[in-house]
């Protein structure tokens, strides 16, 4: 790929982010301070860096702490950051689970708290539920990565067998006022689906979750399944009135974020479609599809004519079949240059996180040249896909696109430009 496509895209990246920046997205949704106290929660990949804008934006005092992911903290000054494993949970999670349980406890009618939800908060607040342990909630973690399934199957899976998810963290605020503000990751921009919805319910039932797992083929652990026939600790209802005064906002999502990438081609004359905000399904599936467009603009300029920037965003998942490294966007890119050799496209895919999975790359650069490359220096895409090994692919050409933890999460960018 040449330098100006490599910067071009990149650019459209920065766009997406900045788009989602926590101070910009906090600065018009904030509530009104309450006569009493204000408590500030929250967990996600973002989520230390909502509080630090927080504190600079309100008007008043507070106090409250936030887990994100390590290596994701930032400075505060009064909101306490805690930092847990994801995607897998770990102890120092379930400690912050406690923490933020402990934050709110003894909340009068008079008090507000603000709570700042943001993508991978399911795997930072393990909380698990009844005679459940951490290690059954690992296990059901690890399980449902390895399904395929989409985000929404594993988060109704995860609330059912958690004490803090789906609502159950609201319940604990009351009576005070609970305000989340939600920078959306997920398809669809259900503020129930990020993070698994901690202070958001939703009418999804136990027997639904079963259906679910069944459906998507989920190994789930034997606790864990014993646990979903089961009647206890089920998931609270969308209609109980103390759930009645709260507010829910998404201050940021992947729509407004892929209209900014757009503005910032056509800025640059390169006129931008989206295909979608909201585009799931197995990555390697998705990166066929986009293939097909985009060779079929290359060769008969439709259904849009070159040039052009096509732009995507949604959460993909990938069904573990190898050993190998990698993620959804690098796996993305390695089957959309396979499908599409040849054809004179530059691409990035990239989480708007800046991490793809548990590497250290947010995703990875990719032409209709790289599965030749690939071969020159002796490696088969072909094979490195079938074994979800794309890092290694993508590694050995020096194509990894690593931005460091961006402060935000609003889910995949795709862009594929066509000159």
């Amino acid at each position: 790929m040449n330098g100006q496509d490599r910067a071009f895209l990149t650019g459209l990246f920065e766009a997406v982010v900045m788009a989602a920046d926590p101070r910009n997205a906090l600065a018009t949704n904030l509530p009104e301070p309450p006569r009493g106290r204000t408590v500030v929660i929250g967990a996600g990949k973002g989520a230390a860096q909502l509080a630090a804008a927080f504190e600079t934006l309100w008007r008043g005092p507070f106090e409250g702490v936030v887990v994100t992911r390590y290596g994701y903290g930032c400075p505060t000054r009064q909101i306490k950051v805690i930092e847990a494993s994801h995607p897998v949970p770990d102890a120092a999670g379930l400690a912050a689970s406690a923490s933020l349980f402990d934050a709110v406890s003894g909340l009068t009618s008079d008090d507000l708290v603000v709570v700042l939800v943001c993508g991978g908060g399911s795997a930072l607040l393990p909380c698990p539920a009844g005679g459940l342990t951490l290690e059954d909630e690992i296990a059901l973690n690890r399980a449902l990565l390895a399904s395929g399934a989409p985000i929404s199957v594993m988060n109704a899976i995860r609330k059912q067998v958690s004490g803090i998810k789906g609502g159950r963290l609201a319940l604990a605020c009351h009576p005070a006022r609970v305000v989340t503000l939600v920078v959306s990751d997920v398809p669809g921009d259900d503020p129930a689906q990020v993070a698994s919805g901690p202070t958001v319910p939703d009418a999804t039932t136990r027997a639904a979750a079963r259906a679910m797992a069944l459906h998507w083929r989920v190994d789930l652990p034997p606790r864990v399944a014993t646990w979903l026939e089961g009647d206890d600790g089920l998931a609270p209802d969308p209609a109980d009135p103390r759930f009645a005064a709260n507010e829910v906002k998404v201050i940021a999502s992947a729509r407004l974020s892929l209209e900014s990438a757009a503005a910032r081609a056509e800025g640059q004359g390169v006129p931008a479609v989206i295909l979608s905000d909201a585009i799931e399904g197995e990555a390697r599936d998705v990166g066929r599809v986009h293939a097909a467009i985009a060779r079929e603009v290359a060769q008969r300029d439709r259904p849009f004519a070159k040039p052009v920037v096509i732009l995507s965003g949604g959460e993909t998942t990938v069904t573990l079949r190898g050993a190998g490294r990698g993620g959804r966007n690098s796996e993305f890119l390695l089957a959309l240059a396979l499908a599409a050799e040849d054809v004179p496209f530059a691409a990035l895919a990239a989480d708007t996180d800046g991490i793809d999975g548990s590497e250290v790359n947010a995703g990875a650069f990719a032409t209709g040249a790289t599965a030749s490359r690939l071969r020159a220096i002796g490696l088969d895409p072909a094979q490195l896909l079938a074994g979800n090994d794309s890092y290694t692919a993508f590694a050995a050409l020096t194509d990894l696109f690593v931005p460091g933890p961006t402060g935000t999460n609003v889910n995949d960018f795709r862009a594929i430009l066509l000159r």
